[in-house]
């Protein structure tokens, strides 16, 4: 049954996206998957859409995902990289230290949260392939450096996501009535997570990356592919052993 909350619009747009995904899934010249997925990519960040379907209930609900993020020195990068999807998409983040790991919490719109748990464990699984790979002369080293590639990695999926939105931003006229819609979205996810969250209490500062590693993440994530399925079923770092 059609959704009477979806326009013919975001329905096409859904369409879009979904094919996107499956040329690139299904193409074997690497050049060509790679252009596939970052237009899909830019897609869900312009359009605030799902690339697998509009939730049931409309873009209108709002709702909390948890994430977990484990345990060990690479819980703060992997919260980085949430951050960044999720700040790319209008969301909001807090995290939970328990003793069993850290948990994180988004808070936003359900069409937006569904694009953020993909790309986020979508980019995770392609960030801890390459850190695996990562070998220095000794364990601290190597975990050190891993620990950087993934705050580098972290730090450049950001500003992709906040140039695609700035950039679909800049293209609507300055009379248009999105621009004061995208700002009541906005306001609508700030005071929602404030009533979610209630007092939030600052993190402490996490230990400074090393240039290596930090560049050698910012390096990966540029090729990183934002949406291809081919990537599920890649092994995750664990505890940072």
């Amino acid at each position: 049954m059609t959704n009477p909350a979806i326009t013919p619009t975001e329905t096409a747009l859904v369409d879009k996206v979904r094919k996107l995904l499956a040329m690139a899934e299904g193409t074997s010249n690497p050049n060509e998957a790679d252009a596939f997925s970052r237009k899909a990519a830019e897609l869900i960040a312009e359009h605030r859409i799902s690339p697998e379907q509009l939730h049931a209930s409309g873009p209108g609900e709002m709702a909390v995902d948890e994430i977990e993020l484990g345990r060990g020195a690479y819980v703060r990068g992997r919260l980085a990289l949430l951050q960044a999807i999720a700040e790319g998409h209008g969301c909001r983040v807090v995290f939970q230290a328990r003793t069993a790991g850290t948990v994180a919490y988004v808070a936003g719109f359900r069409t937006d949260l569904d694009s953020v748990g993909m790309l986020y464990h979508s980019l995770h699984m392609q960030a801890s392939s390459r850190m695996a790979a990562e070998r220095r002369s000794t364990a601290a080293a190597t975990q050190q450096f891993r620990r950087s590639f993934l705050f580098g990695y972290a730090d450049e999926i950001r500003t992709m996501l906040a140039q695609t939105v700035q950039e679909a931003t800049d293209r609507l006229h300055p009379s248009s009535a999105a621009l004061p819609a995208l700002r009541a979205r906005e306001r609508r996810v700030e005071e929602f997570a404030r009533q979610q969250f209630g007092s939030v209490v600052a993190a402490r500062r996490a230990k400074s990356a090393t240039p290596t590693g930090f560049l050698a993440g910012r390096r990966a994530a540029i090729a990183a592919d934002l949406g291809r399925k081919r990537i599920i079923g890649l092994p995750a770092l664990g505890r940072g052993a």
